[in-house]
């Protein structure tokens, strides 16, 4: 059974949000994969990681960073994938609403361009900044 892109996106988002599994992540890409965040400083853990042993050390140290401020909103939170008509290829949109603990909310917008080939990620590119 071939996954749909929403099924590779919501795995991923599990593997990275939810657990923050550098092994769950690695495992979703091909073993060539690629795993980018082009709007991230050089340096940065996600900046470009080729191959699924960058990707897992990559993404593991990205999760020893401190995370965005504030609170997840779930019920806030959403996304939105959309289907391209280039086979394997697809963009999930993302707004992360984050709590504040002013009782103030903020948005981290971010786009994700997924391309995928017998249900593996070969390219991620991950277009987020982190917020101040």
């Amino acid at each position: 059974m071939e996954l749909t892109p929403e099924q590779i996106f919501q795995r991923y988002l599990y593997a990275g949000a939810i657990t923050r599994d550098p092994d769950a992540i690695a495992a979703m890409f091909t073993e060539d994969g690629v795993l980018e965040a082009p709007l991230t400083p050089a340096g940065h853990p996600l900046h470009h990681l080729a191959g699924r042993d960058a990707i897992r050390a990559g993404t593991a140290a990205y999760h020893r960073l401190p995370g965005p401020p504030g609170a997840v909103d779930l019920e806030r939170t959403g996304y939105l994938v959309h289907e391209a008509t280039e086979p394997g290829l697809f963009v999930a949109e993302i707004d992360v609403v984050l709590n504040q603990p002013d009782g103030s909310r903020t948005t981290m917008s971010l786009v994700q361009i997924f391309r995928v080939r017998d249900g593996r990620i070969v390219r991620l590119r991950d277009y987020f900044a982190d917020p101040a």
